[in-house]
């Protein structure tokens, strides 16, 4: 064991509360100590918003110190506080593990009164630490802090063990090399591999809320190399997986497979829409590349069947269907080449296609795309062209969809004394194809006048 003065900032918004925290225990006579992650990243200097204790007091004993307390996890020795900054701060008892059946959790827990046996239970040195907070002491039972100065991941005791008892322990350690910028242990890389029949027990929304904290990282591509090499990823998206290897053409340096981990690097990792979408933008391309006849490789198409695809990688992960939808329409649409030729008319129908407000996110994913091509970069000079006359379009507040029209189903359906049904929508986006190409005549009385016309032509 290490004993070190260490005096760690505290985040101004947060240290009243970890002191009172802390305090209130000491004052009534048991420990308590800030830990994991949270004391990881203030000795790195990285922003820290969880903040988790271990302590030896029983549940019970501290549900009775404080007034806000929440039983999430009660089963476990863990209960969340609510503090006056409206954060909430998870009280833990210290605890030795029985044994994990389901690959995630353990079947039983036993209470324990040391600090040290509830340290040896958890996943990874740098997330071994503890700091006491009264004394200013770091306290490293696992050599933590020499391995936060070799920039190492490595498991607490065998790594197989650790691995076989928690099967989401393997993506994490991965997750944490792309988002410290940490190379893992050897030893502790190669027990991925032998434990990835645990790991294939982890529910698709642990899968998926790992994949979400990945794209977080600065350079996801770490993680994502990692997860590859160790066969996590045939797992987590085995389609991406099988994209490894599978060579492009003269206009790009790199294969399918990395091509997409670079795309998504390049993607702003605070929007994991267009992190997703880049990063399966042409996960179409394996099933859809052909040999030309001059040797090189061709992917028409790739990106339709490449929405479908992503489609079934994103419901399988459980991601929304609002998200599903973003992000497949994305993909659908990445492909898009703009010319001088285009008509006005030929823009807002492009506009209409795409949505408005997902116009950024698909400028975002073409940029991505090329930064990650390897062989070029930024955005053509055509794009550019197309997003000012996009903005002009909108600047003149011209008719993208029909809820722009200055006409609605309710004046349809007095003029022509019909019921809501499949009618009122053909004729408004008649109208609306009209108004795509004459902006001019999205005036009230026109429309209703060309609405009377299409009508008696059609349903008359």
């Amino acid at each position: 064991m290490t004993i070190l003065e260490k005096s760690i900032i505290l985040p101004p918004h947060y240290e009243k509360a970890i002191r009172s925290i802390v305090t209130t225990f000491s004052e009534s006579g048991f420990e308590c100590y800030l830990i994991g992650g949270s004391v990881r990243d203030l000795l790195m200097g990285a922003p820290a918003y969880d903040f988790d204790f271990a302590t030896n007091a029983r549940p019970q004993q501290v549900m009775k110190l404080f007034k806000r307390v929440i039983p999430t996890g009660i089963k476990h020795g863990t209960v969340s506080l609510l503090f006056n900054d409206d954060a909430t701060y998870e009280i833990t008892t210290y605890r030795a593990d029985g044994k994990y059946v389901d690959g995630r959790r353990p079947e039983s827990i036993s209470f324990s009164d040391t600090l040290e046996e509830d340290v040896m239970r958890r996943d990874f040195t740098i997330n071994g630490l503890a700091y006491d907070v009264i004394k200013q002491e770091l306290i490293d039972y696992v050599g933590g802090l020499d391995d936060i100065d070799r920039r190492i991941i490595r498991t607490i005791g065998d790594s197989i063990d650790r691995f076989s008892e928690d099967g989401l322990r393997p993506y994490r350690a991965c997750r944490f090399a792309a988002k410290l910028h940490f190379t893992i242990d050897s030893g502790t890389f190669d027990a991925i591999g032998k434990t990835l029949d645990v790991a294939r027990l982890v529910s698709a929304e642990r899968v998926r809320d790992e994949l979400l904290k990945l794209l977080d990282a600065d350079t996801p591509s770490v993680g994502f190399e990692y997860l590859r090499e160790s066969g996590l990823l045939d797992l987590m998206i085995p389609e991406l997986a099988r994209c490894y290897g599978v060579v492009q053409n003269k206009y790009h340096m790199y294969d399918i497979y990395y091509h997409s981990i670079y795309s998504c690097d390049a993607a702003p990792s605070g929007n994991h829409i267009v992190r997703i979408a880049a990063l399966l933008h042409d996960i179409g391309k394996v099933a859809t590349r052909r040999e030309g006849d001059d040797g090189d490789y061709t992917f028409y198409n790739h990106e339709v069947i490449g929405s479908r695809i992503a489609k079934k990688i994103l419901s399988r992960l459980r991601f929304s269907n609002e998200e599903i939808s973003r992000i497949t329409n994305l993909i659908s649409n990445h492909m898009f080449h703009y010319t001088d030729e285009w008509t006005d008319g030929a823009v807002r129908r492009f506009m209409r296609k795409v949505g408005v407000e997902n116009i950024d996110d698909l400028f975002m994913v073409r940029f991505s795309d090329r930064e990650g091509n390897g062989m070029r970069g930024g955005l053509p000079a055509p794009i550019g062209k197309l997003r000012r006359r996009m903005e002009r379009v909108i600047e003149e507040e011209n008719a993208i969809t029909v809820k722009d029209l200055d006409i609605d189903g309710h004046v349809l359906m007095n003029e022509f004394s019909i019921t809501p049904g499949p009618v009122i929508g053909k004729i408004l986006n008649h109208l609306l194809e009209l108004v795509l190409d004459e902006p001019e005549i999205n005036e009230r009385d026109i429309l209703l006048e060309k609405a009377r016309e299409y009508y008696n032509g059609e349903f008359r």
